[in-house]
């Protein structure tokens, strides 16, 4: 366990290393910060610090740099997460409150997650496991067509065009409306098979081959969209940024999906920030990154997670407090569609 002054000196590295971009040497430590201590000491606790593997040094000049043991320890022991200024909380407000639908805040917040902490970001649409049945919408398209719109309380939208029914009157499709949202509302979706099931037994027996499609269409939809979407934003930012490993690696990684959900983790409660530093990302190509993440929601209810990658060599308390304050704001909005 590292003394109170060796954790400062640590503290003091990290900081400057992700400032500078440059190994810091003890004099530079003892310039910069108020250690209370000789420059001699602060190289003694360096030597110690190094041994322990929490700093290394890259080559043959007295500067060291900070590894991902030592990351962590930093990110572990920082006592606050830096706030965001009133400016950029009226500014996140300001920008995610203008989106009108779930694909839009979803847009939105990926770009502003990307603008804030130079990193990429990642956002997960909210899973159709943790969404329940808002409203169901009808609406005929002539005698033979009819327009299926589902609305979950997350701001899903999913939308079909079902042709070829016959028959379709206004009445018909005003009864069959009233008759889904009637067993439909408020249920989880994963429960909407088990809800209809009965359902073309009550539908007047003319009307029952446009209900039979209709839920068809319904279910259809359910279970093509189950897998979960991920948007991505900021890769740009990359260019920026001097990898231990290949840039090309690291791209490659985020064009996989099934990395991104996994990199985003288990869909916990949503007031956990997650940070995973350089080799406590399983995926080999991300060794060289960090991602912070947490999940956004309503209430105690996580529906998905949000977050950034970027190299270990990031400002963690800033980085860490812009995901938080924007999961706080997109679960905000969410709650109030």
């Amino acid at each position: 366990m590292l003394d109170g002054r060796k954790l400062a000196v640590l503290r003091a590295i990290v900081e400057d290393y992700v400032s500078t971009n440059e190994p810091v040497g003890s004099r530079a430590l003892a310039d910069r910060h108020t250690l209370g201590v000789s420059p001699a000491t602060i190289r003694n606790d360096m030597v110690a610090l190094e041994e322990e593997g929490y700093i290394t040094q890259p080559h043959t000049s007295a500067g060291r740099v900070p590894t991902d043991k030592g990351y962590r320890l930093f990110v572990d022991r920082l006592s606050t997460v830096k706030p965001l200024s009133s400016a950029e909380r009226r500014a996140i407000e300001t920008f995610l409150g203008g989106a009108v639908d779930l694909d839009e805040i979803v847009a939105r917040t990926v770009r502003l997650l990307a603008q804030l902490t130079r990193q990429v970001a990642i956002v997960q649409y909210p899973s159709l496991t943790r969404s329940s049945v808002q409203h169901v919408e009808l609406v005929p398209l002539g005698n033979q067509r009819v327009m299926m719109v589902l609305i979950t309380n997350t701001g899903r939208v999913e939308q079909r065009v079902i042709d070829g029914l016959g028959g379709v009157t206004e009445d018909s499709v005003e009864n069959l409306r009233q008759m889904l949202n009637r067993a439909l509302g408020g249920k989880w979706l994963t429960d909407v098979p088990t809800a209809v099931e009965d359902l073309p037994a009550q539908v007047p027996t003319g009307d029952r081959r446009m209900a039979v499609s209709v839920l068809s269409v319904l279910l259809e939809s359910l279970v093509e969209r189950h897998e979960e979407k991920i948007v991505l934003g900021g890769t740009a930012n990359l260019a920026a940024v001097d990898f231990s490993a290949s840039l090309r690696d690291v791209l490659e990684a985020l064009e996989e999906n099934v990395v991104l959900i996994r990199l985003l983790g288990e869909v916990g409660d949503p007031s956990m920030l997650t940070v995973r530093i350089g080799a406590e990302n399983s995926h080999e190509g991300l060794r060289s990154t960090s991602i912070v993440s947490a999940g956004y929601g309503f209430g105690d209810q996580s529906l998905a997670k949000l977050g950034v990658v970027g190299p270990t060599r990031m400002d963690y308390p800033g980085t860490m407090g812009a995901v938080r304050a924007v999961a706080r704001y997109v679960g905000t909005i969410l709650a109030g569609q």
